[in-house]
């Protein structure tokens, strides 16, 4: 079992003590991921973002994460973004949110992305930025071994950035929120365009 089975539940309680941290990051969100159509999501774990955002499709190598992301009307699979179980450009949108300092081979889960995209779908990723407040907090965490963190891997948006360009991606556009320390976040935060500020940055490019 990996660390996210073993800890589910404890993983799910964050977005409850960190109420306003998260509801930040889901406005900013919003502002890219489509009203409509078919929607995908990349290491869905427990289906936070999915539910909210109407994404009806998740996809996540723990068991017991897709077991809760399933409780909240999430079609889940077992399976990694290195290797959709999915036909071409089945999707009319693909989230993937603080999932890419976890994978394996992040261009492989971006070539994976933009085929089973539709011409013209969206290809949403969420990150914590390595180079803000954020990201220095949990690249602390991970040197002292937090048990979530230890083997993520954190990037830049300038690195997100060039990774979606080197597949092609187009019309790039970026919003970022989570201004503040996570435990001084009393209210939802009115997300930004570009980055730099927040700690939470969301790259959406267009399958072009």
């Amino acid at each position: 079992m990996n660390i996210f089975d073993t800890h589910a539940s404890e993983y799910d309680q964050w977005y409850e003590r960190n109420k306003f941290a998260y509801l930040s990051e889901l406005e900013a969100l919003k502002q890219v991921v489509p009203k409509d159509g078919k929607g995908l999501e990349i290491g869905v774990g427990t289906g936070r973002f999915a539910e909210p955002l109407g994404v009806s499709v998740g996809i996540d190598p723990s068991e017991k994460m897709l077991e809760i992301a399933k409780k909240r009307g999430i079609k889940t699979y077992l399976g990694k973004g290195e290797d959709l179980p999915f036909k071409d450009s089945e999707f009319d949108f693909v989230l993937i949110v603080i999932t890419l300092c976890f994978v394996d081979a992040p261009d492989k889960v971006i070539i994976e992305s933009k085929r089973v995209l539709k011409d013209n779908g969206k290809l949403i990723v969420g990150i914590i930025d390595k180079d803000s407040h954020l990201g220095k907090f949990y690249q602390e965490k991970k040197k002292q071994g937090h048990r979530f963190y230890a083997e993520a891997n954190f990037y830049s948006t300038n690195e997100v950035i060039e990774l979606l360009t080197r597949h092609k991606f187009k019309d790039i556009v970026t919003v970022q929120t989570v201004f503040k320390p996570l435990g001084e976040i009393k209210r939802l935060e009115t997300p930004k365009s570009g980055f730099g500020e927040g700690g939470f940055v969301v790259i959406c490019g267009k399958k072009i």
